[in-house]
């Protein structure tokens, strides 16, 4: 046999493309479901949550909407639009019952391996932003989801919270936080690692690394044929499958549009690198047990977002400024420098030229990013830790995120600073494209494409049961019952042993 010709015409149920948190969910979430579901997964990196899920290039923000401002924008008549923070702080609480399903069947060891309390916070200074921030802080208390949110202005206060924040700091400078104890640091890397390890030990399951989707087309009878190329020998295979997960991060994209189902036409993408400072000091690592978060500039995309942040990777404390903005016309770290440009069809032309001339603002914001000197990012830093050394931070290279461009009926295109998935009106194919909250939404993600995409068994008693054992709120709203949602939170926050 030649490396152009393809072998093993397989048949499966489930194609999964990607190892990644989303794809191991799934994996996960369908096995358990249909136990003798045949499953293939193929990852074009030689390991496995390299990408997106990978500590050092995903936030590590359980996010919950505890400290994230650009869920809680203020709108023109001065309120502050808490919607969006109340479904993402439920969609994690979702997450979280999953998780600890996870725990108490011993699908993973311990949660401390992913999963460790982190108080959240948001910090601001200047009147007008301290304004927003008790505005933000009236309205989320009220609701039980944030009803242990705490609120300051006293500086003796903050500095007890936020010791490196603090210190060095003009007194005179009118400042505010809020705090929620409930946050938690997630290493997304850990995670899927845990649950492809899981996956590979099942009867019909195998994991196919350095192994890239070439192409994919459907077949007369629905389904879909594969082809895969093998990265590490150059050999080449066909398969066929009756369901297809796109869950390859930024390369999701392409993959999509090379399904030409009509759901994928008017898509686009932008892509957004970022880079973070790392802390290299360990007395200034020990002095901060925080995820601060504070305003975005003007103009830039969510991911974004400064923190100062808390996080544990490798089973160490580490603490990381940033992220910083950047731009490469690669959707994937390791990708091509044409994924941009080869992205870009008839269908989803125009919606790519609208998107980009409505965010001009985001464009000047990118090159002021890509152009910033190291003294540039620390001083950037300076606003969050003022008496910062230098010396103690070095430049880590953060994950690359494709923010979906779609078409508008009014506007003509958009750009979409959230999570889409794409799916076949037969359900046979779905890809998800998008960044931030991303992760930490996965399990309410796959539970909404699992009842599109196996609609007729997911309605059936027997998945319905399971549906319901692997999160016990199911068919419920955790943001409308507050006596559920306290008892699920108790019982989580036991399981995954962050009380």
């Amino acid at each position: 046999m030649t490396n152009t010709e393809y072998t093993q015409n397989t048949e499966t149920d489930v194609v999964l493309i990607g190892a990644g948190i989303m794809s191991a969910t799934l994996g996960v979430m369908l096995k358990q479901l249909q136990p003798d579901l045949t499953i293939e997964i193929f990852e074009r990196l030689d390991v496995m949550a390299a990408e997106s899920s990978d500590a050092m290039n995903n936030a590590g923000t359980g996010h919950s909407a505890f400290c994230e401002l650009n869920y809680t924008p203020q709108l023109q008549d001065g309120t502050v639009d808490i919607s969006k923070a109340i479904k993402i702080a439920e969609q994690f609480e979702v997450s979280k019952e999953f998780w600890a399903f996870l725990i108490e069947q011993k699908i993973i060891p311990s949660p401390k391996s992913f999963i460790t309390p982190v108080p959240h916070m948001s910090f601001v200074w200047g009147d007008e932003n301290v304004s927003y921030l008790q505005k933000r802080y009236e309205a989320l208390v009220k609701h039980h989801f944030f009803s242990a949110m705490e609120y300051s202005e006293s500086a003796e206060t903050l500095q007890s919270w936020i010791p490196l924040v603090m210190e060095g700091r003009d007194k005179n400078e009118k400042v505010s936080a809020n705090r929620m104890d409930l946050g938690t640091d997630v290493n997304f890397g850990e995670l899927t690692i845990s649950l492809f390890n899981y996956l590979k030990q099942q009867p019909g399951v195998n994991l196919h690394l350095n192994h890239e989707v070439r192409d994919l087309t459907r077949d007369k009878d629905q389904s879909w044929r594969i082809r895969v190329k093998d990265l590490a020998n150059g050999g080449k295979r066909k398969l066929k499958a009756k369901f297809v997960f796109v869950g390859a991060g930024g390369g999701a994209l392409h993959l999509l549009q090379k399904s030409d189902i009509p759901e994928s036409k008017g898509f686009g993408g932008f892509p957004v690198s970022g880079q973070w400072l790392v802390c290299n000091n360990p007395a200034v690592i020990e002095r901060h047990q925080a995820k601060v978060y504070g305003k975005a500039s003007v103009g830039s995309p969510p991911m974004s977002v400064p923190h100062l942040d808390t996080r544990m990777i490798n089973g160490k404390k580490s603490l990381l400024f940033g992220p910083y903005a950047g731009f490469s016309t690669r959707f994937l770290k390791n990708g091509s420098l044409l994924d941009l440009f080869t992205s870009i069809k008839p269908s989803n032309i125009f919606p790519m030229m609208k998107a980009g001339i409505d965010n001009i603002p985001l464009t000047k914001y990118l090159i002021s990013q890509v152009t910033q000197s190291e003294d540039d990012r620390v001083a950037a830093l300076r606003d969050y830790f003022p008496n910062v050394k230098k010396e103690d931070w070095n430049l880590d290279i953060a994950g690359q995120r494709v923010q979906v461009i779609k078409k508008d009926p009014k506007r003509g295109g958009v750009l979409e600073f959230g999570t889409e998935v794409v799916t076949a009106a037969d359900g046979s194919i779905a890809a998800l494209l998008g960044a931030s909250p991303g992760a930490s939404t996965s399990v309410p993600i796959m539970v909404q494409l699992i009842e599109r995409c196996f609609k007729t068994q997911a309605n059936t008693p027997e998945w319905q049961v399971k549906l319901k054992s692997m999160i016990p709120s199911y068919g419920q709203s955790l943001s409308k019952n507050s006596q559920l949602a306290n008892e699920t939170r108790e019982r989580t926050s036991k399981v995954l042993e962050l009380v």
